[in-house]
């Protein structure tokens, strides 16, 4: 009874728990229409209905285990003699045999009975020899009634002894079924989980640069603002992504450009070796819009050079704990201290390259990016946008200039970077990508 309880248990939370939930559950953007996602198991919904599908997955195993042992001591009670079951069975077999032998018995003594008839000298004899062959005719038939009985007897205590057997293994059975069933369960609730853990862009939540200049002189500080904006049709928890950086720089080195963001609260640096997110917004509604503010001055020896800068937002929503929004690339150049570049327009926001915007989950295993080696400069290439891949969001380039970002290894979603690393890796445009899947992870 217990372990039939046990199995109740294993079956319905194995399988009636999750699978409401992960059948629901489609790999949908962030900014899917509400229509479409109203069905639609949170994350937090999908987390639980995994680890439930865990821990009955857990108790279908112990119950399944349980079983074994189970069926194991009861097929070796059933094939010791003093088990009550064969016990029955050995003595109906023995009757059995018995019978057999008085009818084998019986029928001699009717053969020797009409024998006996026929060698019969004379009415008495004859008489006699007669009436003895009634007599074991009679007893033959009393013979073969016993041994029909103890046939059947026998033949019942077997089925009875059969029929044991049969309900152990029936029994262990339906617990294997049930341990199948919650391993089904907790695989299709892992692959919902898994889904949804996997980054996707959302094209509506963007981040923009205003009143950064394509043109500064050393020794100056510019004013600019980084806006944000939820378009999408989603609450948001939203991390703007910064970082600017000269071309060729080398990690550690002190950068010619110093550049600090405040949301009110004062003025934060940004490190200048690698992507970070700032600013952070807990709760942003569809169409709602956030400005932060950014300065940067140039250091007063600054030579010519080329820089940039390159904005996102990364995001989570109840239902995706990594929403990508697309990145800005804005191309600036260093004029040395003196110059005179007149008016000034703002630097254009352009459209990040395969190779500045390569996401950790596409790039390929084992492979450094460019910039990994302390000390080694990095170069990008000036990018245009061509043509965008719906599959994945991620845009094919024609370069202007030498030089690309390598792939990164970089583990999958909520799979944290090594910190020690991480400066020397994130160099380069290629590396804001790092730094948004860390942002994934310490979630």
């Amino acid at each position: 009874m217990r372990l039939r309880r046990s199995l109740a248990v294993a079956v319905a939370v194995a399988v009636t728990t999750p699978v409401a939930l992960f059948t629901a559950a489609p790999a949908l953007a962030a900014g899917a229409p509400a229509a479409q996602t109203q069905n639609q198991p949170t994350y937090a919904e999908l987390k639980k209905a995994a680890a439930d599908a865990q821990k009955a997955y857990e108790k279908a195993l112990a119950a399944k285990e349980e079983g074994q042992e189970k069926v194991k001591a009861t097929l070796e009670a059933l094939d010791s003699d003093t088990h009550p079951l064969k016990a029955a069975t050995i003595t109906a077999d023995k009757a059995a045999e018995e019978a057999a032998d008085t009818e084998t018995a019986a029928e001699k003594a009717v053969r020797d009975a009409e024998a006996a008839v026929e060698a019969a000298q004379g009415e008495t004899e004859k008489a006699e020899a007669e009436k003895a062959l009634e007599t074991a005719e009679a007893d033959l038939a009393k013979a073969v009634e016993a041994k029909e009985k103890a046939d059947a007897a026998a033949e019942a205590a077997r089925t009875a002894l059969d029929d044991a057997r049969v309900a152990a293994v029936r029994e262990y059975s339906v617990l294997k079924k049930a341990l199948d069933d919650a391993l089904a369960a907790k695989e299709a609730a892992e692959e919902a989980l898994g889904t949804a853990e996997e980054c996707v862009r959302e094209t509506g939540l963007t981040s923009l640069a205003v009143g950064l200049p394509a043109e500064v002189v050393a020794g100056t500080t510019v004013d600019f603002t980084l806006r944000v904006t939820n378009g999408t049709e989603r609450t948001l928890t939203v991390d703007p992504l910064a970082f600017v950086h000269v071309d060729g720089e080398r990690g550690g080195e002190k950068s010619r450009l110093a550049v600090e963001w405040s949301n009110g609260s004062g003025w934060h640096a940004l490190n200048g070796d690698e992507p970070e997110h700032i600013a952070h917004i807990d709760t942003m509604a569809p169409g709602e819009r956030s400005d932060v503010k950014l300065r940067m001055t140039v250091a007063p020896d600054a030579a010519s050079a080329d820089a940039f800068a390159l904005f996102a937002a990364d995001a989570s929503s109840a239902y995706r704990p990594c929403v990508l929004g697309p990145m800005k690339r804005y191309d600036f150049e260093l004029l040395p201290a003196g110059s005179d570049p007149g008016p000034v327009d703002d630097a254009d926001p352009g459209q990040t390259g395969k190779d500045d915007d390569q996401r950790p989950a596409t790039a390929g295993p084992g492979t450094t990016p460019q910039g990994g080696a302390a000390g080694q400069p990095v170069t990008t290439a000036r990018t245009t946008p061509t043509t965008r891949t719906a599959a994945t969001g991620t845009y094919g380039t024609t370069a202007a200039t030498g030089g690309t970002l390598a792939q990164t290894g970089t583990s999958p979603a909520l799979v944290p970077l090594g910190a020690a690393s991480a400066v020397a890796v994130a160099l380069g445009a290629g590396a804001v990508l790092a730094a948004r899947r860390r942002m994934t992870a310490d979630r």
